[in-house]
């Protein structure tokens, strides 16, 4: 039996998409307990037709009238076809853990203190309501124009949904955010990014706060920034300096303790390092 790899093997070219696929799926054969192996979650909008979906601990059936969130990893499928046409037809829409961790950076109050319960963080069912059959229509329009949709417009259609049923449906969103530790994990070191990269902190103290030991920190940030954390806050803070020191109003003076540097001779000298002139070379030659 085939093994099918999605969104891989559905892909001209799979090394062209960015974290988010929608695409449309339609089929006038039925199959059975295909193999499936899913690179990304998915959303399938279904859209004529039953789907089953078997994971090792569970199984789900699902009709037009819902829908369904599938993490990564195997599962089986079958699909049904409708009976008045002959036909299955749906909308998948595909996002990476990274997609994921990027909407519950941008977004924290999605996130609430309600609970997942005993949800199951494999596959989670959706009923459709008005709303929702009025967002998969407007997908369905955008794919059938044959326009490609670029990399902005399907992730603001993924942040779409996923606000949405953060709304209206807190212990499925928090489920969702459960759905891999990688995920939880990158949430983490991201946010105490963002939040510190400019504070007083060590690389010791920001793996305390991301309640990881030092090795296990700096191996999770590897895999995330594809650098170190030390190398990560020099570009960070150089990068923002070198902005601040363009606009021209403010002095490597005025500025180095705000950027994260206990004193002036070692921002002149981190400075130095990334950009090849020190700051005030660097205001002059801009």
């Amino acid at each position: 039996m085939k093994n099918i790899i999605v969104p891989h093997d559905f892909l001209d070219d799979p090394k062209s998409n960015e974290g988010v696929v929608i695409m449309p799926y339609h089929s006038d054969k039925p199959s059975l307990k295909t193999r499936i192996t899913l690179q990304y979650n998915m959303f399938s909008l279904l859209l004529e037709g039953e789907k089953s979906v078997y994971y090792a601990d569970n199984k789900i059936e699902i009709n037009p009238s819902q829908f369904l969130l599938l993490s990564t990893g195997n599962c089986l499928m079958s699909e049904k076809l409708a009976s008045d046409n002959g036909s299955y037809r749906s909308i998948l829409l595909f996002f990476d853990n990274k997609v994921l961790s990027e909407f519950f950076i941008k977004y924290p109050s999605s996130i609430t203190e309600q609970t997942s319960g005993d949800l199951d963080r494999s596959l989670i069912v959706f009923q459709k309501d008005p709303f929702l059959y009025n967002f998969i229509e407007s997908l369905r329009i955008m794919l059938d124009s044959g326009q490609k949709l670029n990399r902005k417009l399907q992730q603001l259609k993924l942040e779409e949904l996923l606000l949405y049923i953060s709304g209206k449906y807190p212990g499925q969103i928090m489920a969702l955010r459960d759905i891999s530790r990688e995920a939880d994990e990158e949430t983490m070191i991201r946010q105490t990014m963002m939040t510190n990269e400019n504070s007083h902190i060590t690389v010791e103290e920001l793996a305390f706060l991301c309640n990881m030991s030092l090795s296990t920190f700096k191996r999770r940030f590897d895999k995330i920034y594809g650098t170190t954390p030390s190398k990560w806050l020099l570009q960070q803070r150089m990068k923002k300096a070198a902005n601040l020191l363009k606009q021209g109003d403010f002095k490597a003076s005025e500025i180095y303790y705000d950027l994260g540097y206990e004193n002036l001779s070692s921002f002149i000298q981190s400075f130095k390092q990334v950009h090849g002139l020190t700051p005030k070379q660097y205001q002059l030659s801009n």
